[in-house]
C-alpha cells in the first residue's frame, strides 16, 4: 500500500477512535473495548473498499454493511460521521433521548445505518438475506457484515452460515472480530467458539485469517475476497479489545463501561498524539 494512503487510513482511524471515546464519554455507557477492536476494519470498509455516497445514503446499487454486534455501534456512527453521512458534532448525542443515535443501530433513525441490530446473529442472518436479494434482484452490490467472536456462539450465526453457503452467496464477506473477550470474560472460558477457520470451511466458506490492524493484510483480504466465486468468504480479524486506548487494551472490563472524566482525558491525548 503506498504510504499516503496508509497514512490517510491511519488518521481515519484516528479519528473514529476518538468519536467512540467522545460518544461513550458523552453518554456516561457504551461500548468502547469492542468498537476500539473494529476501528481499522471500519475504517477501510467506508473509507476505501465500500461502493457509498454519504450524499445519498439510500443509493440503490450501494454496497450493504450490517453491524451484527450492534452493541458497539459507537464505532459504526464515528464512521459515518467522519465520512460525512452526519456532522461528527452528533457524537456527543449517543444513547441521548431524542437523539439518531441511539445504543443499538436503527435504521429509521440514523443515515447510512442499512439494518437494525443488537440481538446477536440477527446482524448476520440479515447480510445474507440482503446479498441473495442481490442475487435475485441480478445486482451487483455486495455486502459486508462484522460479527462478534463472543457473538459467534450463538446458534443464529451458524443457520445464517448454512444459508449463505447453500445459496452460493459470493457477494457476502463477514469479517469475524477476533479479539478474544466478550462481556464475562474470555471467549475460550465462557463458551468457546474456536477454531473458527475449521467451522467456517466445514460451513462452506473461503476463509481468510489476518491481523485486524494491519491495513496491508485488511486490504489484501478483500481483494481476494471480490476474486472468490461460488462461496461466501469469512475474514478472521485477529484484533485487541480496546486498541489504541492503553489503559484500555485487552481488559475485559471495557467491554461496556465509559471513560470518566479523567480516563477520556488521557484517552484522547493518547489518540491525538
Amino acid at each position: 500500500m503506498e504510504q499516503k494512503k496508509l497514512e490517510a487510513l491511519r488518521e481515519a482511524a484516528r479519528r473514529i477512535r476518538v468519536g467512540i471515546i467522545e460518544g461513550t464519554h458523552a453518554a456516561k455507557s457504551g461500548h468502547p473495548g469492542g468498537s476500539l477492536s473494529i476501528t481499522d476494519v471500519m475504517a477501510y470498509l467506508y473509507f476505501e473498499e465500500m461502493n457509498i455516497d454519504p450524499k445519498n445514503p439510500k443509493m440503490e446499487n450501494r454496497d450493504r454493511f450490517v453491524l451484527s454486534k450492534g452493541h458497539c455501534a459507537p464505532a459504526l456512527y464515528a464512521t459515518l460521521a467522519n465520512r460525512g453521512f452526519f456532522p461528527v458534532e452528533e457524537l456527543t448525542t449517543l444513547r441521548k433521548i431524542g437523539s439518531r443515535l441511539q445504543g443499538h443501530p436503527d435504521m429509521t433513525l440514523t443515515p447510512g445505518v442499512d439494518m437494525s441490530t443488537g440481538s446477536l446473529g440477527l446482524g448476520i442472518s440479515a447480510a445474507a438475506g440482503m446479498a441473495l436479494a442481490a442475487k435475485i434482484d441480478g445486482k451487483d452490490y455486495r455486502v459486508y457484515t462484522v460479527v462478534g467472536d463472543g457473538e459467534s456462539e450463538e446458534g443464529q450465526v451458524w443457520e445464517a452460515c448454512m444459508f449463505a453457503a447453500h445459496y452460493k452467496l459470493d457477494n457476502l464477506c463477514v469479517i469475524l472480530d477476533w479479539n478474544g473477550l466478550q462481556i464475562d470474560g474470555p471467549i475460550a472460558e465462557v463458551m468457546n467458539p474456536t477454531p473458527h477457520d475449521k467451522k467456517l470451511e466445514a460451513f462452506g466458506f473461503h476463509v481468510i485469517s489476518i491481523d485486524g490492524h494491519d491495513f496491508d493484510a485488511i486490504e489484501a483480504a478483500f481483494a481476494e475476497a471480490k476474486t472468490v466465486k461460488g462461496k461466501p468468504t469469512a475474514i478472521i480479524a485477529k484484533t485487541v479489545k480496546g486498541r489504541g486506548v492503553s489503559f484500555m487494551e485487552n481488559k475485559v472490563n471495557w467491554h461496556g463501561a465509559a471513560p470518566n472524566d479523567e480516563q477520556y482525558a488521557q484517552a484522547i491525548a493518547e489518540l491525538n498524539a
